[in-house]
């Protein structure tokens, strides 16, 4: 399953909840490479994704916050196989299809919030860089109208559902394995 919205659309919290409800889900720790939160990565080193680029074992790498992020087809498989369905956070629409490439069934969840909520959320949070993180929520914003026709399986505003009925909405999207198509993202976000 892959979680893709803006700073503060509540993907940690979300996959918490789903955690929670469900063990056979599990958060995919993408590679970290740079300063910044270490919870929710494996750290390692600039070298090392660039290492696993040449060899071809990365779905995708970004930069962002000053950091280097990379999603490698190890870390995924290691979950598949132990009977784990991983929760991939993205925050660009480029990046979920590279992901998608993996041979699985990916459910695609589009997680919004306004901007007030996110940025509230972030400083309720603590983030020491607000206003990087607002910068980042409008760039997500124009990815995804730049990517209308992204093929969601669910779109979710988490400003007016709790995470719980969130993760029980992406719990039913699993197991029926749907894909409804969210026809006007510009209505949807706003």
């Amino acid at each position: 399953m892959i979680l893709y919205g803006p700073p503060g659309a509540g993907k940690d919290t979300i996959t918490s909840e789903l955690t929670r409800i469900r063990e056979n889900f599990a958060l995919y720790q993408r590679l970290k490479a740079g300063p910044g939160r270490t919870t929710g990565y494996r750290l390692t080193t600039a070298d090392h994704i660039e290492d696993l680029s040449r060899a071809g074992d990365l779905l995708y790498r970004n930069a962002r916050y000053d950091a280097e992020y990379a999603i490698d087809r190890q870390g995924i498989t290691a979950l598949v196989d132990n009977g784990r369905i991983p929760v991939l956070h993205m925050g660009q629409v480029v990046g979920v299809g590279a992901a998608a490439a993996f041979p699985l069934h990916w459910i695609r969840v589009l997680l919004w919030c306004p901007l007030d909520v996110a940025e509230s959320r972030s400083a309720g949070r603590k983030d020491k860089d607000v206003d990087t993180r607002v910068k980042v929520w409008h760039e997500t914003r124009e990815d995804v109208l730049a990517h209308e026709t992204e093929p969601w399986t669910l779109a979710l505003r988490t400003d007016r559902l709790s995470p719980t009925e969130s993760a029980n909405a992406i719990i039913d999207a699993v197991a029926a394995t749907a894909s409804a198509e969210i026809r006007n993202i510009r209505e949807f976000i706003g």
